[in-house]
């Protein structure tokens, strides 16, 4: 089973931007699609953004034109452009496949501060 660690989270203040990257194990050159989902304080998980293998994308509203989510397949990473940040996309950053299967990782800290 493919494992996953995602890193690149940081304190970043108000229109700010962070890059996030999910690297793989394994390959997920096979594995249709990924997602970036995310997690704040009293709130339940929610997708952020997903990539199918063939690079079509989706986006929650909350965070359309303002994140980008990539996938190198060759080097089994996928990627978050986060720009023009808010206090609101405070929360920890995960990526999973999508829909999400198998065991969570620990995720990345994304704290933006107005």
């Amino acid at each position: 089973q493919v494992q996953l660690v995602e890193s690149g989270g940081g304190l970043v203040q108000a229109g700010g931007s962070l890059r996030l990257s999910c690297a793989a194990s394994g390959s997920i050159f096979n594995i249709n699609a990924m997602g970036w989902y995310r997690q704040a304080p009293g709130k339940q998980r929610e997708l952020v953004a997903a990539i199918a293998r063939g690079s079509a994308t989706n986006y929650a509203d909350s965070v359309k034109g303002r994140f980008t989510i990539s996938r190198d397949d060759a080097e089994n990473t996928v990627y978050l452009q986060m720009n023009s940040l808010k206090p609101g996309d405070t929360a920890v950053y995960y990526c999973n496949t999508h829909p999400p299967f198998g065991p969570w990782g620990q995720g990345t800290q994304v704290t933006v501060s107005s």
